[in-house]
C-alpha cells in the first residue's frame, strides 16, 4: 500500500501521504488512497464499468488535483467508484496531460463497507514533490 492516513493533521478531513517512483505510480496510489476513504475495502469494487480519465495542467501538482477530482466527479455523478491501475504521464511545452481507464461500479450499501462521503480535494496543504525515495504527494480530502 504506498499511501498512509495521517490522522493528527485535519480534525474534520482526512489526510493522506502517497508515494510512488513514477509520477504515474503516485497518481495510482492517490487514486486508491481516496477510494479507500470512502470504501473500506477497495476489493470489493469489481471492474464492471470502465471510464476513460484524461486531465491537462500547467504543472504536475495541479495535474494530481485534476486528476482525483474527476474520480470525485464520477462518484457523484454516475454514483461510481472507479479504480486506476495506471497513469500515463506527458509533458509537452509547460503542458502536463495524465491518461487513464479506471474500472468499477455502481455504489452499492449492501455490498461496499462506505466510511464518508469524500466532497472534494482541497488546496490546503497540497503538494507534489520529487524526493530521495521518488514522488511523494500530500493531500487532504473534505469529507
Amino acid at each position: 500500500m504506498p499511501y498512509r492516513f495521517i490522522e493528527e493533521m485535519a480534525t474534520a478531513d482526512v489526510a493522506f501521504e502517497a508515494w510512488g517512483n513514477t509520477p504515474g505510480v503516485l497518481f495510482t496510489a492517490a487514486a486508491d488512497a481516496t477510494m479507500n476513504v470512502m470504501v473500506a475495502d477497495l476489493d470489493t469494487v469489481e471492474r464492471i464499468e470502465s471510464r476513460d480519465i484524461e486531465v491537462e495542467a500547467d504543472a504536475l501538482d495541479m495535474l494530481l488535483f485534476a486528476f482525483l477530482q474527476e474520480l470525485i466527479f464520477y462518484k457523484d455523478a454516475e454514483i461510481l467508484l472507479l479504480r486506476v491501475e495506471e497513469v500515463n504521464i506527458d509533458e509537452k511545452d509547460g503542458v502536463y496531460s495524465a491518461r487513464s481507464k479506471a474500472y468499477g461500479e455502481k455504489i452499492d450499501p449492501l455490498k461496499h463497507d462506505l466510511i464518508v462521503d469524500v466532497k472534494a480535494v482541497t488546496l490546503h496543504k497540497f503538494k507534489v514533490e520529487r524526493t530521495e525515495r521518488g514522488w511523494e504527494t500530500l493531500v487532504i480530502l473534505d469529507i
